[in-house]
């Protein structure tokens, strides 16, 4: 087995990943099934196919690994990383090398492989949210991790190589140079206007009110003013906080609820298109340093949805920067139900 590996890029400011592992694993189920005639691996019943969970909402009286499970979580068969290990940095030259530790889990969304995330009621949706939240709380007990990430890929054209409803969560031994370029970015504004740059796009999406979609208790859905991709989602939270494990039972319910709302929307708009979910929250807050403490003040965890089309193209890779062919008032109105496209 070929240990996984970051090595930081210092021209594009990165870090990148190395996983041989990973090149074993199954591009597509259907694929898998035709060469092992193996089933589901995340289907109720073939639990044995997967590594032991780690988590799991269940049916009383049922055992874990054994059938009986609404949302099941467990590590990843390839991961990007693995958990076991010291977190070793060490320098080659100008490049910089670390230890490829880390946990990548799976959290399982519904034992039945025939139905999508926004076809479960609201409440097994929270489910799901509510795991998210108890694998973070876990995570963040082990000291080596620093940042914790949960995305969820659906269709080929955003990366997903199988079909049963699933999310993925990834514990990081570093805080990625993009994310903590958001977090010194709303550190300035916080600095210059003593206002949250979240709490500001809020206020402006409000008082515009063109690129709203809907919103409830908990939380507002827009398309945001410089969308990077026709009809991207964003979910911002009305009570501000950097970190989503601060989520109450009813803010995991109304969140499960305006996520519904929007893929069930998106499926009309766009005929079920592939897309991934993003999570972001602050990065984990250790003892004995202030790095992004003032995060509590100026960042707010949120939620990105980004359908996916085409893949990036040279414009995309090579200048960092986004074309996109829908401007997000008219991506808004269509997802309100008030034009056609």
């Amino acid at each position: 087995m070929t240990h996984p590996e970051f090595r930081r890029d210092p021209l594009h400011n990165v870090w990148v990943v190395f996983a041989p592992d990973r090149q074993r694993r199954p591009q597509d189920f259907a694929a898998a099934v035709l060469q092992t005639g193996i089933l589901d691996p995340f289907a109720e019943g073939n639990e044995r196919l997967t590594p032991p969970e780690v988590h799991a909402f269940r049916k009383e009286k049922t055992k874990s690994n054994e059938p009986g499970w609404r949302v099941r979580v467990v590590p990843n068969r390839y991961p990007a990383v693995r958990i076991e290990g010291p977190l070793e940095a060490r320098p080659e030259g100008l490049y910089d090398r670390l230890s490829g530790i880390g946990a990548h889990e799976v959290i399982i969304e519904t034992p039945d492989g025939k139905l999508a995330l926004e076809d479960l009621p609201v409440d097994s949706i929270a489910e799901v949210f509510a795991s998210y939240r108890e694998r973070i709380l876990d995570l963040d007990k082990d000291h080596r991790f620093q940042h914790i990430y949960v995305f969820k890929n659906v269709g080929p054209s955003a990366g997903a190589s199988l079909t049963h409803a699933h999310s993925q969560l990834v514990a990081l031994p570093l805080v990625p140079p993009f994310v903590e370029g958001k977090l010194n970015r709303a550190r300035d504004h916080y600095l210059v206007k003593q206002r949250s740059l979240f709490s500001d796009i809020l206020h402006t999406e409000i008082t515009d009110g063109t690129r709203l979609v809907a919103d409830n208790d908990s939380y507002f859905l827009f398309c945001p003013f410089a969308s990077r991709f026709p009809f991207e989602l964003a979910i911002f939270p009305k009570r501000h906080h950097p970190d989503y494990v601060s989520c109450t039972p009813d803010e995991l319910h109304d969140l499960a609820e305006i996520l519904r709302f929007a893929l069930q929307r998106l499926n009309v708009a766009l005929e079920n298109p592939g897309y991934n979910l993003l999570l972001h929250t602050a990065p984990l807050q250790r003892p004995g340093t202030q790095r992004f403490a003032s995060a509590r003040y100026d960042y707010s965890w949120h939620v990105e949805i980004v359908p996916r089309f085409n893949a990036l193209a040279g414009f995309e890779i090579g200048l960092g920067s986004y074309i996109n062919t829908v401007y997000p008032e008219q991506a808004a109105r269509f997802l309100r139900g008030e034009e056609q496209t």
